[in-house]
């Protein structure tokens, strides 16, 4: 694995796309949300929930994707003990939840991609862990965004469950889309540098 200074530019996928890079942003069972802040490289405080609400998985992203709303990819890793803040987690994909969220009547895609996490040594889910999706997995997963989102004066829809392949390929679009975007934000510093370098040549005539 390649080493990067900034973990939102990490491979998303592990070698030959055998397992994917999860960065866990919000342990299993906190009652604070925390969010990757790629400007400072750091984990900042997010959010406070409410009493009696707490997150029931590991929730993260994965770096070097982005989806509709902007953001990386959101992930759900399947864990028996929760991780921390900040930590990677090879896991692998079970499938996704592709949704919907509204907010003030601008609704946008905000799917939810579903993994279990991996030993990093024998590169298998710990023992006893599941290796599918049952359904009512997927039902409390909903459940849980749903009441989330209300609470955050949202709606959350989901549009669909579907397995693995439709979630790499998720995350294949979701590479093409940060893969433009740092282009795009590369081509505006040039032209600002640009700009600049101009300006003080001028001043110095």
């Amino acid at each position: 694995m390649v080493a990067v200074r900034d973990i939102s530019h990490m491979c998303p996928f592990g070698p030959n796309a055998q397992y994917v890079n999860a960065i866990i942003e919000t342990p299993k069972g906190s009652r604070t949300k925390f969010k990757y802040d790629e400007e400072h490289g750091l984990f900042m405080f997010d959010k406070a929930m409410p009493i009696g609400q707490s997150f029931p998985f590991d929730f993260g992203f994965l770096p070097s994707t982005k989806g509709d709303d902007g953001d990386p990819l959101d992930i759900i890793v399947l864990t028996g003990e929760p991780t921390f803040v900040g930590c990677l987690v090879h896991a692998k994909l079970l499938g996704v939840i592709e949704a919907e969220q509204t907010e003030n009547g601008v609704a946008e895609r905000n799917d939810r991609l579903i993994a279990i996490a991996l030993e990093a040594k024998s590169g298998k889910p710990s023992e006893g862990a599941t290796d599918h999706l049952e359904p009512s997995i997927v039902r409390n997963i909903t459940k849980f965004f749903v009441a989330y989102n209300e609470l955050q004066g949202r709606s959350f829809k989901a549009l669909q469950y579907a397995g693995p392949e439709r979630a790499e390929a998720l995350i294949r679009s979701g590479i093409s889309s940060f893969q433009k975007r740092s282009i795009k934000r590369s081509a505006n510093r040039i032209n600002h540098n640009s700009h600049v370098g101009a300006e003080r040549h001028e001043k110095r005539k």
